[in-house]
């Protein structure tokens, strides 16, 4: 126990300053020191290889194969004979087929050199008779429709100038397409069926009147609760002297005026509807 104690209160001896270096290499002075330590070393995690190592070396060792050595690899050099022409990287069209059976040659309107007219032959048809016949009994030509510009401008046709009414002449000119019909059509359809439908709202949301039974029963049971109301308001206290009080009684007085003015809407209107909701 003296040992131990001695030990606490022991403290080393006043020195001056510790040169430069020594604080560093010499540790603390302490009991617990006396004992060698052994140091702790800290274990490290183990390191890190990433799942995709196999396929990345393997890739790299594909695209460095061929540059292991000085240069390129060694590959088959180009022949001399195999230069590069004109016009040789333009698209070439294919080989024309020689049709000789589709294609055969047009018969010849021109007499042949060994064809002979036929000779001595005579016509007793009179030209000069048949051609007045034929100017007596054709039909006079018409002139072809034309106009002009101005007084003194150049003819034109009438038929492609575009004032010749024809497509009026038409037969389907004036009668209505079947695409306005069915739109025409599918209109009326939505338009009665968006009627049908304000019609169903309104009867929907219709209004009902109230029956003169209902009237009665409505009215007698607003005096009813009118008179509860009232009686219980005549029940308070005299000394209304805290807020409590003070706000039921408010709350008492506002009631009864609401179902004072009820009451006298009803009395007043005989005819009373309700909105369905």
């Amino acid at each position: 126990m003296s040992a131990s104690v001695c030990l606490r209160g022991w403290a080393p001896p006043e020195r001056g300053p510790p040169r430069r270096g020594m604080a560093a290499q010499r540790a603390p002075e302490s009991v617990y020191n006396l004992l060698p330590r052994l140091e702790e070393r800290p274990v490290k995690p183990p390191r890190y290889v990433s799942t995709f190592r196999p396929s990345v070396k393997c890739e790299t060792e594909k695209s460095k194969a061929q540059w292991k050595t000085m240069g390129p690899a060694k590959v088959e050099v180009p022949s001399p004979k195999n230069f590069l022409q004109k016009h040789s990287k333009e698209p070439k069209l294919p080989e024309r087929k020689k049709e000789q059976d589709s294609r055969k040659m047009p018969t010849l309107s021109v007499p042949r050199k060994t064809d002979h007219p036929l000779m001595g032959i005579q016509s007793k048809k009179n030209f000069i008779n048949a051609n007045a016949v034929a100017a007596i009994m054709g039909l006079a030509k018409k002139p072809q429709p034309v106009y002009v510009d101005r007084r003194q401008g150049d003819k034109h046709l009438l038929e492609t100038s575009g004032l010749v009414p024809k497509y009026v002449k038409k037969k389907d000119y004036g009668i209505i397409p079947k695409y306005v019909t069915q739109r025409d059509e599918e209109i009326k359809r939505a338009q009665k069926e968006h009627e049908a439908y304000i019609l169903e709202s309104l009867k929907k949301r219709a209004m009902k009147r109230l029956s003169d039974e209902e009237r009665n029963s409505v009215l007698q049971g607003l005096k009813k609760n009118w008179e509860e109301v009232h009686h219980e308001f005549q029940g308070l206290s005299v000394d209304i002297d805290t807020i409590p009080k003070k706000m039921h009684k408010e709350k008492l007085e506002s009631q009864m005026k609401q179902l004072e003015h009820d009451i006298d809407v009803i009395e007043k209107h005989k005819v009373i509807y309700i909105a369905n909701e």
